[in-house]
Order: C-alpha cells, then sequence, then structure tokens
C-alpha cells in the first residue's frame, strides 16, 4: 500500500499527486486507469478528469516527467562533452536510465508524439537538442542534428535490445562496457 494509499490527498497539487501514483503504479507494474489513480491518492474517481481527459493524457504526462528525469539523468554530474568517450558515457546512462525505470522508458516512446501534445513533443525535443548541443561540441565540423540522431538511434537501439531480452549481461558494468564499447566502435570508423 502507498503512503497516499494509507493517508490520502488532502490538499496541495492534486495534479502532481495523481501522476505520482500514477507513476507508482507504473513501476511496480500494476495495471492503471484515472478511476486506480484516485483510488491511490485518496481523490474521487471524477477528480483525474480535472487535470487528463483521459488515460492518454495521463501516459503522455508521464511521458514528459520521464523526458525530464532522462534529461536530469544525463546531465547529473557531467560537464558538457569534450570527447568521443564523454559522448559514450552519455550513451551508458541513456540505457541505464532505461533500465533501471523500464515501464517508464516504454511509456516515454511507446507511442508517437501527438503535436497536439506540445508539452510531450518539446520534452522529447529538448532530449535531441542536447544531445545536438553535445555533438556540435565535439564534432563542430559535422551535422549535429544528422549525428544526434544516429547516437540517440545507437543508444535506443541498444536500450530495447537489453530490454527485450535479445542482449545479455550479469551486471550494470557489463552493459555500460557493451554501450560504450558499440559507441566507441561507430565513432572511430571513418571514410
Amino acid at each position: 500500500m502507498s503512503t497516499s494509499e494509507k493517508s490520502g490527498y488532502h490538499h496541495g497539487d492534486l495534479r502532481a499527486a495523481l501522476l505520482s501514483a500514477a507513476m507508482e503504479m507504473l513501476e511496480a507494474g500494476e495495471p492503471f486507469s484515472l478511476r486506480a489513480i484516485a483510488r491511490s491518492a485518496g481523490v474521487s474517481q471524477t477528480a483525474p478528469y480535472r487535470h487528463f481527459k483521459d488515460r492518454d493524457a495521463l501516459e503522455s504526462a508521464l511521458a514528459v516527467e520521464g523526458f525530464r528525469d532522462l534529461l536530469a539523468s544525463l546531465g547529473q554530474g557531467r560537464n558538457p562533452p569534450a570527447s568521443v568517450q564523454d559522448l559514450a558515457e552519455f550513451a551508458v546512462a541513456y540505457v541505464a536510465f532505461a533500465l533501471r525505470r523500464p515501464a517508464l522508458f516504454r511509456v516515454m516512446f511507446g507511442k508517437p508524439c501527438d503535436d497536439a501534445d506540445d508539452e510531450r513533443v518539446k520534452a522529447a525535443d529538448a532530449l535531441h537538442e542536447l544531445l545536438a548541443a553535445a555533438l556540435d561540441q565535439v564534432f563542430p565540423e559535422a551535422d549535429a542534428s544528422a549525428l544526434a540522431s544516429a547516437g540517440w538511434g545507437l543508444a535506443h537501439g541498444l536500450a530495447y535490445l537489453y530490454l527485450d531480452g535479445k542482449l545479455h549481461a550479469e551486471s550494470s558494468g557489463e552493459v555500460a562496457e557493451r554501450v560504450r564499447g558499440a559507441f566507441l566502435a561507430i565513432a572511430s570508423v571513418g571514410p
């Protein structure tokens, strides 16, 4: 039983309480609906509809939170990249996030961004912009946007290969070495 189930929601930011309840349920592997998160947050069954028109809107809001958390993970304790090795560490952090929070990662990338959902589109774009800026720092003469797509594709593909059980590792260190090695191998291939 979550803390919110024990104490109920009494005041403050209802939207944040609902998102917190939904995130707890998602990451615990529990099926959730707007009614289920209302129960978990200790509010009426209609309360979530003040903030989310349906489950898709709730999942989109969770995806936005996930993109923000991923951006924070990528920047955590890191200086701007100055080398290919630094860029490889971005890929390692990306895959580590996916493996640490697989249900959220799948929500973040499980559906295309709806152009009408400006907040989710902006959150996804912020990730691409961070990668493009990082790559531009290391490869100032290259097409940073194209490199960002390639680097993101490599890290994202590796994340899903691990999540889907196609790649196996005994430890997070082994995962990190494989991701780092793949990124450095691709980066070292020249014309």
